[in-house]
């Protein structure tokens, strides 16, 4: 009895420092962010500044010129997003007006075949939901995130320049603080850490880049307007799990609508159906494996936790971040079971125990020992 009532207030004490650490992390957002993008990019930097440093690169000159490239390829991302979403919003003014002539024109039809029919159409604000001002709205936040991002450049710039530096000096400090087995064992964990994370970002940004480019085209060859906007929404939202990709056809689809006619509309919307099929669905699976480990349910409950607490960035690290505490969750033995609810059944922890399971079963039942 003393025994559950222990294991019930070991629970709730758990319960109790998960609820304050995550506050403590929503309210800390702001500066959490810059440390989490900073941590990332540190991840992904280590293994070109890995491969400089054994070419005989000088370590702060391959720290500069990773830096270069950070800023470079920013500045092109937040010049090409932001020159285009102000030049459409220009037009916001006409697009509300076709939107409202288009939606009116939609609704007399609606109305007059129903009515043939006996039934009452239903009466739906559209413009509350959906219009040019509510996407271009989106957009426009989508823009002002990103230069926050840019804004705190120096800060995750520093503190990545810094991470970097003190790479090559971890391992050390390690041994020395906890002993040689205690160390090599974190290290393992950090490297199937840093494995995962490399892994995931490297497919994610190639899937993204040929979904941004297939987007880029698709658009042009319809002739709607703004394509490369349209490309680099789409290479975005792409590393959004699981609602990115639809979410980044919605406005390019209704701007066709309004701009051509709903052939055109319908156009891109099996054009985007097919890109997204393509890339996500055939391409990304396989160039990817189940190197994840994570189950569908996970992997969205992560997007709403992650974007919940640090806000759009949460949720375009939203996979890597939960791969991070998974694996970390696994290398303890009381937290495996946490680590193991959170994969999928590709995952190496479920596939062996049905493995194990699955033998049992073919053995059959022991025979009974003679002591028996």
């Amino acid at each position: 009895m003393r025994d559950d009532a222990t294991r019930v207030h070991r629970i709730l004490l758990n319960a109790a420092a998960f609820v304050i650490i995550v506050a403590g992390m929503r309210a800390a957002s702001t500066l959490l962010v810059s440390f989490v993008l900073a941590l990332f990019l540190t991840l992904l930097c280590s293994t070109p500044l890995r491969w400089m440093t054994d070419h005989r690169v000088p370590r702060f000159l391959a720290v500069l010129i990773l830096v270069l490239v950070i800023l470079a390829g920013g500045t092109v991302i937040g010049g090409l997003l932001g020159a285009r979403v102000v030049e459409l919003g220009t037009t916001e003014a006409q697009l509300d007006r076709l939107f409202a002539e288009q939606v009116e024109s939609l609704e007399t039809t609606l109305t007059g075949v129903l009515a043939r029919f006996g039934v009452q159409a239903p009466q739906i604000e559209v413009g509350e939901l959906l219009s040019p001002s509510l996407l271009l709205g989106f957009l426009r936040d989508l823009v002002e995130n990103l230069g926050l991002i840019l804004a705190n450049g120096l800060l995750i710039l520093l503190t990545m320049v810094f991470m970097l530096l003190e790479v090559s000096s971890f391992p050390t400090k390690m041994r020395i603080a906890f002993g040689e087995a205690e160390a090599t064992e974190a290290r393992e964990n950090f490297g199937k850490v840093g494995t995962a994370v490399r892994r995931y970002v490297v497919v994610k940004t190639v899937v993204s880049l040929a979904t941004g480019l297939c987007v880029m085209g698709l658009t042009a060859l319809l002739g709607i307007n703004y394509p490369i906007l349209w490309g680099v929404v789409a290479f975005l939202l792409n590393y959004v799990p699981n609602i990115g990709s639809f979410i980044a056809a919605v406005p390019a689809v209704l701007l066709a609508w309004l701009q051509i006619g709903p052939g055109t509309a319908i156009a891109a919307a099996a054009g985007y159906l097919v890109i997204n099929v393509v890339w996500a669905n055939l391409v990304e699976p396989r160039v990817m494996g189940y190197s994840v480990g994570l189950s569908t349910l996970v992997v969205f409950g992560s997007l709403v936790f992650w974007g919940w607490v640090l806000g759009p960035v949460g949720m375009l690290l939203s996979v890597p971040l939960t791969v991070m505490f998974r694996i970390v969750l696994g290398t303890n033995e009381t937290t495996r079971w946490i680590a193991v609810m959170l994969g999928s059944e590709r995952s190496d922890e479920i596939t062996s125990a049905i493995d194990a399971e699955v033998a049992m079963a073919m053995r059959g039942p022991e025979p009974p020992t003679a002591a028996s």
